[in-house]
């Protein structure tokens, strides 16, 4: 009866609000306070009984009476952070406000008349140390809410557990207390796990500081003591904290390209959190000043086996079915490693010094491989490739991947024995032969990734070699060249591979020199394109046989891996957000080489093989010749391109590009092919001749003579390693907000605080 009659009082006072046409004064605290004083509103009985309509009447009847509705809860917000909420009365009063707010504030911000209100004054709101009665200087009312809240975030026995012992002193000093004393998890600058308290925890909800969010992000064990079905027996309380915490540390994060050349001092940073002193990376954004500046090993430790245990936690296999609990913020968990490696380059370099970035990699190929066919996912795929991409640069990451991989997690890819660079060729290789459409523009960037750390791959299985093998056929294939102006480059890309492991990687791969040898044909052709227009025509009105002659390497690869499943589509009414345009490969990277004294030297000039910035001429994809679905593999291969260059045309007729014989010859004379066809002058008579002599027909004979084989001396001067390390741009900070903004979006229905509101964030679609 008593939370009925409370439902029903506070209606009330809703109503009151909507009717009264004549301002309500602010000192009518028996009006005011009917919308926070009761003890039993909810965050869903507040959406519940403040309509979207209501709310906007009185922004548009009684402007003056929602814009005290805002001053009067925040000036409570205020107060309780001064007071330190000693009283339950108080904090019910600080929570119900800030429920209120939650509520009020998107359908201010959808108003352009009011989008400046939270920066006008709170009454009285003078700064610390200031004289409160002066307006003048007064705190904004927008920063008087931030503090408070963030004060709030550690009150004693309110949202931190008290260091006093219960009954002595009274209540603490809030003036006087040092919040880094109650950081809410050990970790970064603490060294001291607090007692555990669900209350405390379900009361934080808005802006903490950066080292209580990250160490409840790193610190969470979501299987704990590993008790089969634990999650379904009890209530994981920290699992919101957590996601929450995430959001809001990423959301902080955040930070403007444009201001990054901008220096300014630092606050003083707390004691207690050791920081390393450097020029800040913006001039605004604390968060971001401080995540720049941590740099003791065990701190960087404790992050990156935080958000490993984290990223690999969805991979984890028992005999029991769904035994352990699957966390759902993984997209979170990406955005932010790739600050931290973006921000703090000790960080990232502390990755890529041990195979723990192989913790990192696994379950981000897991993602992208099991995202692939779903179009509502297409951001969680872009987001981990540019992990991938900022990784590749570093001549570490290369050579960890030679690690054998033997972790086995289930996906839907063929088995193989090798190593983690055998995983990274695979999961590409699906992603671009049976992936959704819109990942198209991606291909350069995934070849780009493999091209990075080609030159320290000491030796691919058969299985991923055959998949490289595969996609040059597949790219080679004339049609494909003549339908944009784009398709070339991919050729490019895998040739420069190819010379990468020959020139630098011979010993050890014999499997891809023997699969060069079986596939000699198409690097023939290659070097044989015809050029003439009447063979361009010919090539382009091809419509069948677009990849013909590629079928499977291996009877190995219609076995997948263990407990796999296949990738499928979004289920039909799906929520995705719309993401910026993906910037091209020449936007994303600045090249560079490696010179013989092992420094990184820039080059400014643009290479042969580097795409142009036209992405909408980007279109293309292979054939998925292992499909089993019976549908007509070339057929595939070419509505995908048609598709995407009719479009492309369709846009403006004064546009529509027509392949030329010069055009062809542009590129065709720059293809780094002479490496590959000395090997191939060289071996192919060697290998005709073993067959013949010896009476083989077992490949494995043929691998044991390349293995032992060599080719100093006959092979052209070894090339400078070319390396495309990721740079940052307009394009991608862009791409990232909106991305980060669709997440936070889609993972926060409940309650719905952006639903039904005309903010103009990005734009939702259902698939």
């Amino acid at each position: 009866m008593g939370n009925s009659d409370s439902k029903l009082r506070f209606r009330k006072a809703v109503i009151q609000l909507t009717t009264k046409t004549q301002p309500v004064e602010a000192t009518d605290d028996a009006f005011w306070d009917q919308f926070w004083a009761d003890t039993t509103t909810t965050i869903q009985d507040v959406f519940a009984l403040v309509p979207a309509a209501e709310i906007r009447a009185v922004r548009e009847e009684s402007p003056s009476n929602l814009a005290t509705l805002c001053y009067k809860a925040v000036e409570k917000l205020v107060q309780g952070a001064e007071s330190g909420c000693p009283s339950e009365k108080e904090r019910q009063i600080v929570l119900n406000c800030a429920r209120l707010l939650t509520r009020v504030l998107p359908y201010i911000f959808e108003d352009p008349d009011w989008r400046g209100f939270f920066w006008s004054t709170l009454p009285g709101a003078g700064r610390a140390g200031e004289d409160d009665g002066d307006d003048e200087g007064a705190r904004p009312l927008a920063e008087s809410l931030l503090v408070a809240v963030a004060d709030l975030l550690f009150c004693p026995d309110f949202t931190v557990q008290s260091h006093k012992k219960a009954g002595l002193d009274g209540p603490e000093d809030m003036a006087s207390l040092d919040s880094c004393e109650y950081i809410w998890e050990a970790g970064v600058g603490f060294a001291h796990s607090p007692p555990f308290n669900y209350i405390h925890d379900m009361n934080r909800h808005a802006l903490p500081l950066f080292t209580s969010l990250l160490n409840v992000v790193c610190a969470y064990d979501p299987v704990g003591f590993g008790v089969p079905y634990n999650h379904l027996l009890f209530s994981d309380h920290r699992e919101l904290l957590v996601e929450q915490a995430m959001q809001v540390l990423m959301v902080a994060l955040e930070h403007d390209l444009a201001s990054t050349c901008a220096q300014q001092p630092l606050e003083p940073t707390a004691p207690s959190v050791e920081l390393e002193e450097q020029e800040p990376v913006g001039p605004d954004n604390l968060f971001v000043n401080y995540l720049s500046r941590i740099h003791r090993e065990e701190d960087l430790h404790f992050i990156l086996k935080g958000l490993a245990r984290l990223l690999s936690n969805p991979l984890l296999q028992t005999y029991l079915p769904n035994s352990t609990k699957k966390i759902q913020f993984h997209q979170e968990l990406l955005v932010l490693f790739w600050k931290l490696c973006d921000f703090n380059k000790k960080f990232l370099f502390f990755v890529l010094k041990s195979s723990d970035v192989l913790d990192i990699l696994v379950p981000i190929l897991f993602y992208l491989n099991d995202a692939r066919a779903d179009q509502s996912r297409v951001g969680l795929i872009h987001i981990g490739v540019f992990i991938l991409l900022l990784l590749s640069g570093e001549r570490n990451f290369g050579v960890r991947l030679n690690k054998p991989y033997s972790l086995r997690v289930p996906m839907d890819i063929p088995v193989f024995t090798g190593t983690h660079a055998d995983l990274l060729v695979v999961v590409f290789h699906k992603i671009i032969t049976s992936g959704h459409q819109r990942l198209q523009p991606l291909f350069d960037c995934l070849l780009t990734i493999v091209v990075n750390v080609s030159p320290y791959l000491k030796s691919l299985s058969m299985v991923a070699a055959n998949k490289l093998l595969h996609l040059l056929e597949a790219f080679s294939n004339s049609w494909f060249l003549f339908s944009s102006t784009q398709n070339h480059h991919l050729v490019f890309f895998l040739l420069e591979v190819f010379n990468n492991i020959i020139q630098y990687q011979f010993d050890g791969n014999c499997n891809l020199v023997y699969g060069i040898i079986r596939k000699r044909n198409v690097f023939h052709q290659l070097a044989n394109l015809p050029s003439d227009p009447a063979s361009i025509q010919k090539a382009l009105q091809r419509r069948k046989k677009t990849a013909a002659g590629i079928s499977r390497a291996s009877s190995m690869e219609t076995v997948s891996m263990e407990g796999s499943r296949p990738a499928i589509p979004a289920e039909p009414g799906t929520l995705k957000a719309s993401l910026a345009a993906t910037p091209g490969i020449e936007k994303l990277t600045e090249r560079s080489k490696l010179s013989e004294d092992g420094s990184i030297v820039s080059l400014q000039e643009r290479h042969s093989s580097q795409p142009q910035a036209d992405q909408s001429a980007n279109a293309g994809a292979a054939s998925d010749t292992e499909s089993n679905s019976g549908r007509d593999n070339e057929d595939v291969f070419y509505c995908k391109t048609e598709t995407a260059r009719r479009r492309m045309s369709s846009t403006s007729s004064s546009v529509y590009w027509v392949p030329t014989p010069e055009w062809v010859l542009t590129w065709k004379s720059k293809l780094p092919l002479q490496t590959i066809m000395r090997l191939l002058q060289v071996l192919v008579p060697q290998v005709e001749k073993i067959c013949i002599d010896k009476g083989l027909t077992d490949e494995s004979e043929i691998l044991k003579f390349l293995q032992h084989g060599t080719l100093v001396g006959l092979l052209p001067v070894p090339h400078p390693i070319l390396i495309r390390k990721y740079q940052a741009n307009v394009g991608t900070a862009m791409w990232f907000r909106t991305y980060m903004w669709g997440v936070v979006y889609l993972r926060n229905v409940d309650p719905p605080i952006w639903y039904d509101t005309d903010v103009k964030l990005f734009e939702i679609q259902r698939v």
